[in-house]
């Protein structure tokens, strides 16, 4: 395989090829005879209860499109899909840059060479690449925006390398500056978004910042390397994907797909179950970070792998407060960690492992928050529970504990994945963003697809049949699975969940694949990802999916932003983005006047050139979206 083909496969098709899942040849003739002979829609085994769970959400979309805008509170005129190369926006409202990768946040740095990707020094003192979840902070009248800066696109990020692979030791420092958060002040002047060069809130954490181990794992034999015997602190953060917010002011950044950045230069070293289980392999993803330092080389640092994949929290209010990896909300590849507070007092936090047939996860605090007390360490402490979810449209969270797993806390912490198998959780169509109605005590999670549902195991051995909330063989558009905690209590252990929104394309299928009642040929789309409550209580949905506009993907154009009403089921399309790209991350001012959101690697297969247009470098941004009236977004 070519350089070239390797860079344009997404994380998961580059995690099958490094370290492809069990296969089980009898479980995957089973399942295609059983979707040939009963087909998606005949209500045999391969669709299960699934198929006409969404009742009541079906009706209620039947009322409120038959009413017309009338009574929609989605109070815009619905984008069509499109493939052009730019942001479209519905008519009334606009949108501007606030921020791209590699502006400087301070007046001693220069600006972005395009032609040569800039520097390692330039990098650390700039925005970093592929910005992704954000969380806007509000102090003093002064607005601090976080955002994820998840991967980056190597041949932009190199460009004066052959092929975009890095040779030197300075390719080296400018890539893993290139990863982890940024966090800006932002300010509006004239109208328009931007940031604050030289605030004294402007920073970076990147792959070389110094954190604490927090939680069950902290000092745990596993997490001891060479430079930290102790097994208590850790360097950087990387692959940051979805994001939290906590009520007590701080943010919280999800290490995704970590595993991608370790190789080994031992080409016998003998990888654990446990390493393959979290995609470790001998090759990384061609970011050859392990070249020039030595602990993403698994043969001499084996531990190395066990300090990533958490949740860490960040003060951005303080930038001499050092980031802190909350192991007690588990290990593996983080989406988001959506964070509510129980009626009684105990902190909840639901997580999704985005990777196929993994799980869906939620965390309760030991200690209950206190409003205006001390609760910086609410995330120390505290039950890690995994879901299951059954056909008769109940569901249940499984406690992680030595007494179900047989294993201790700390190693629960750190293979928190072979915890759930041995409990017998749901595997899950690559559960994404979780998303907590402000409103009333109801949850939401994007299952963005699965072609290997119903197919194959995941890569723990656990199998994936069709059925409950994953209900499609070779699930190829997504869906989104919404719960209901017990007598409206997020610590419940019991739930009823039913189906939201099953994406598809009624204009190339009338089966399955053509989605939901509430998915028309002007609505549609595929792959949710992001998912977002606003104050209102409608609910967001961003996707990076398929846009080939091809097959079965005719007519939905690039990735895109819907609104979606929850009591009437009703979805239309806000935005669209360039080419390439995805739509993901989200954030309001406090006046609700602007929305922020990410448009990540726009032209990531070479056929963009956003923002700036003509033949440029396409370069990841955050966007501002506002209505032209100046009134509340939604």
């Amino acid at each position: 395989m070519s350089i070239k083909q390797r860079d344009e496969l997404s994380f998961d098709e580059l995690d099958e090829l490094v370290r492809p899942a069990p296969e089980v040849v009898e479980f995957e003739q089973v399942a295609n005879s059983m979707v040939s002979r009963r087909g998606f829609l005949g209500g045999g085994a391969a669709v299960g209860a699934s198929a006409f769970v969404m009742g009541s959400t079906t009706l209620a979309t039947s009322s409120a499109l038959a009413a017309g805008h009338k009574h929609s509170r989605l109070a815009f005129e619905m984008v069509k899909a499109n493939a052009l190369d730019t942001i479209t926006v519905p008519k009334g409202y606009k949108w501007d840059v606030l921020v791209s990768w590699g502006d400087p946040l301070f007046s001693n740095a220069p600006a972005l060479d395009t032609s040569t990707g800039g520097t390692g020094a330039s990098q650390e003192l700039a925005f970093g690449d592929h910005n992704d979840g954000m969380a806007l902070f509000s102090h003093n009248g002064r607005q601090i925006l976080c955002v994820n800066n998840e991967y980056t696109n190597r041949k932009t990020l190199h460009i004066n390398r052959t092929d975009g692979v890095p040779t030197t030791a300075d390719d080296i420092r400018k890539s893993k500056a290139a990863h982890g958060v940024s966090i800006v002040e932002v300010a509006q002047r004239n109208g328009k978004w931007g940031i604050v060069q030289d605030s004294s809130y402007n920073r970076r954490i990147t792959v070389d910042t110094d954190m604490d181990i927090t939680g069950p794992a902290r000092g745990h034999d596993l997490l001891k390397t060479k430079a930290d015997p102790k097994g208590v602190t850790s360097k950087g953060t990387w692959n940051n994907c979805g994001n939290g917010q906590t009520p007590w002011g701080t943010y919280l950044t999800c290490e995704e797909n970590f595993n991608g950045y370790f190789s080994s230069s031992d080409e016998g070293f003998e990888l654990t179950s446990e390493m393959k289980r979290y995609g470790i392999s001998h090759k990384d993803w061609g970011y050859k970070w392990a070249m020039a330092d030595s602990r993403f080389d698994v043969s001499q640092e084996p531990n190395e792998p066990n300090r990533a994949g958490y949740i860490v929290e960040i003060d951005p209010l303080n930038p001499t407060a050092r980031p802190k990896k909350r192991t007690a909300l588990g290990r593996f590849k983080h989406e988001n960690a959506e964070l509510t507070i129980a009626a009684n007092g105990h902190v909840v936090v639901y997580l999704g492992d985005d990777e196929r047939g993994e799980f869906l996860y939620r965390f309760v605090s030991k200690h209950k928050y206190l409003a205006g007390g001390n609760n910086l360490d609410l995330l120390e402490e505290g039950t890690l529970y995994v879901a299951k979810f059954h056909d008769d449209n109940r569901g249940e969270w499984l406690p992680l504990t030595p007494k179900t797993t047989g294993m201790t806390e700390a190693e629960i912490s750190i293979h928190t994945r072979v915890a759930a198998s041995k409990v017998g959780a749901t595997t899950m169509d690559r559960p994404e963003w979780v998303a907590s109605n402000p409103n009333k005590v109801e949850v939401y999670c994007s299952l963005t697809n699965n072609k290997n549902r119903g197919v194959k195991p995941n890569a723990g051995g656990d199998e994936t049949p069709a059925s409950g909330p994953n209900p499609r063989v070779k699930n190829n558009f997504g869906q989104i699975v919404r719960w209901t905690p017990m007598n409206e209590d997020h610590t419940s252990t019991e739930f009823k969940w039913n189906l939201f929104v099953l994406a598809g394309n009624p204009a190339v299928y009338d089966d399955a694949n053509a989605g939901s009642s509430n998915i028309t040929q002007d609505n549609m789309f595929n792959s949710p990802d992001g998912i977002k409550f606003d104050s209102k209580g409608l609910l967001w949905i961003q996707t990076d999916g398929n846009y080939s506009n091809q097959k079965g993907f005719e007519g939905q154009g690039n990735n895109q932003m819907l609104v979606a009403d929850p009591e009437t089921g009703e979805i239309r399309r806000f935005l669209v983005g360039p080419k390439e790209c995805e739509i993901t991350g989200a954030a309001w001012n406090p006046e609700r006047t602007t929305m922020f959101i990410s448009v990540q690697h726009p032209g990531e297969k070479g056929n963009s050139h956003w923002p700036e247009g003509g033949q440029s470098v396409p370069r990841s941004s955050v966007i501002a979206i506002s209505r032209e009236d100046g009134a509340v977004i939604g």
